[in-house]
């Protein structure tokens, strides 16, 4: 059947009846009749059809059962059930069943076109809801694949800028390694040592961020110490030793403008501040020592304890254990020490001969670097803060 109108189904077990509604509707819709609800089945396997017209009782199956048939499979197929019982129960039975409308027997034929026009127009308003949603669903896909274009591009994006932004970092620190080859390779390992220490205290995403910028740029005021300070073979005099500690300062001012890294001023300011009281620059004790200077200094006097010097060669992991706890109370807050402690010998291990400058990556949230990402001010900030201070 090729569709140029409304089809209608009539279904009835009377050929009379069938033939006075097919004559009464065929001038203005395409209709097909069918005897039986078998019969009726089949045709619209084949076929699809806007409205039904069906008796409800006939040999075989009901008309009842088969409205429900018509709206499982046909949803948008319109039935109107016709009868010669007058019950109000049928009428109800009907509805309960998916029928549009009851038209009792014997029928006026007006009744039945304005049956028929009514149970048309809601048709067409299903049709168009249902347009309306095939338009919807499809607008939703191709915006979804849109949508997760754009965010394929945009966590390349990021990626991309906090691989920069690190780089950009590890160059800063990596200009201070540049003077001072005993500490080549320090600050990606100091980094690596107090992220997973962090990550031991529970220390949320957000601070871990803060904790590797303190710990990469911890020594980056040493930029500002004259190299015949810096680079002394022997012992430094009590002068030398005040132009020495000024690299904590020379340090703050360096990135206190630089608002993304606001985060890093507290192992940047306290990394040499002792648990006791008895550190530099403020003599600051316990936690008044922030949480991040506190697990850099385990981190940092571990590598210290575990590398190559001049005047000794690296010292074994059990000497640095014993080192740590020998410390614990006085220059070391007693609960980083037993952190460290509780991570096997074979994990620090693991760390330290890594090396890997992404060996951090997976222990902060994505969501958390995006946020920080989005926060970025200009990396070069701090490389004119550097030309300012070394001019």
């Amino acid at each position: 059947m090729t569709k140029t109108t409304a089809s209608i189904l009539i279904v009835d077990d009377d050929e009379a009846i069938r033939g006075l509604l097919s004559a009464c509707l065929d001038p203005s819709y395409w209709c097909a009749t069918a005897a039986s609800v078998e019969e009726a089945t089949r045709l619209l396997e084949s076929n699809s059809f806007d409205l039904v017209l069906s008796d409800i009782t006939m040999p075989g199956t009901s008309g009842l059962d088969f409205c429900g048939h018509v709206q499982k499979t046909c949803p948008r197929t319109v039935v109107v059930m016709i009868s010669a019982m007058t019950d109000i129960q049928f009428a109800i039975e009907a509805m309960r069943e998916g029928a549009f409308d009851y038209v009792t027997k014997p029928f006026e034929l007006t009744r039945v076109k304005m049956a028929v026009d009514r149970a048309l127009r809601y048709q067409r308003a299903l049709e168009e809801k249902h347009r309306y949603e095939q338009e919807l669903e499809q607008r939703v896909r191709i915006r979804t694949a849109e949508l997760r274009s754009a965010n394929e591009d945009l966590n390349f994006m990021l990626d991309t800028l906090y691989r920069n932004y690190r780089a950009t970092l590890r160059g800063l620190a990596r200009t201070l390694e540049a003077r001072d080859i005993e500490t080549r390779g320090h600050s990606d390992r100091v980094v690596a040592y107090s992220m997973r220490l962090g990550k031991k205290m529970g220390l949320p995403s957000n601070d871990l961020l803060a904790l590797e910028q303190g710990a990469l740029l911890h020594d980056i005021g040493k930029i500002g110490v004259p190299d015949a300070i810096l680079l002394k073979p022997g012992s430094l005099t009590t002068d030398e030793w005040v132009k020495m500690r000024e690299h904590v300062a020379h340090g703050l001012r360096i990135i206190e403008d630089v608002e993304f890294l606001s985060g890093a001023r507290y192992v940047v300011g306290q990394h040499h501040e002792k648990y006791d009281g008895s550190g530099y620059p403020n003599k600051l004790r316990g936690d008044g020592i922030h949480i991040h200077a506190r697990i850099f200094a385990i981190a940092d006097a571990f590598d210290a304890i575990r590398s190559d010097r001049p005047y000794r060669a690296a010292q074994s992991y059990e000497k640095a254990r014993e080192e740590l706890i020998a410390h614990s109370g006085s220059h070391f807050d007693p609960r980083v020490v037993n952190a460290f402690m509780s991570i096997p010998e074979e994990e620090w291990e693991d760390i330290r001969c890594a090396q890997s400058e992404d060996s951090t990556e997976h222990i902060i949230d994505r969501s958390e670097i995006s946020s920080f990402i989005f926060s970025l001010g200009a990396p070069e900030q701090v490389t004119s803060k550097l030309h300012a201070l070394c001019a």
